[in-house]
């Protein structure tokens, strides 16, 4: 019952050169540092970067312009009355919060 080997498959399998670019194969393919499995790690590395990069110049683009509308004292006057809650001396300042802005 046990199926057994042709003596061509045999001695297809027990070739030097078939043993030595299988060991070789294997070896390029899984172990060395620079293998497939590396490389596609590598590449999915690139990718995020790539994202990270996009999302930073964006940012980078966002500020400048923010930077631009800052050039007069009016403007940097409303902007921190607005981002950070900065008031004069002589006045108060309400903050009204709505339930749907607490989350």
């Amino acid at each position: 019952m046990n199926p057994k080997l042709s003596k061509s498959t045999l001695k297809l399998i027990t070739n030097t050169y078939v043993i030595f670019s299988l060991a070789a194969f294997l070896y390029l393919f899984f172990i060395h540092p620079n293998s497939f499995i590396h490389q596609l790690q590598l590449n999915k590395n690139i990718e995020s970067l790539e994202l990270e990069k996009k999302f930073l110049e964006e940012e980078i683009a966002k500020n400048r312009a923010l930077l631009d509308t800052l050039k007069s004292s009016k403007a940097k006057e409303a902007f921190a009355r607005e981002q950070y809650y900065f008031k004069k001396d002589n006045e108060e300042v309400f903050i009204i919060e709505y339930q749907d802005s607490l989350k």
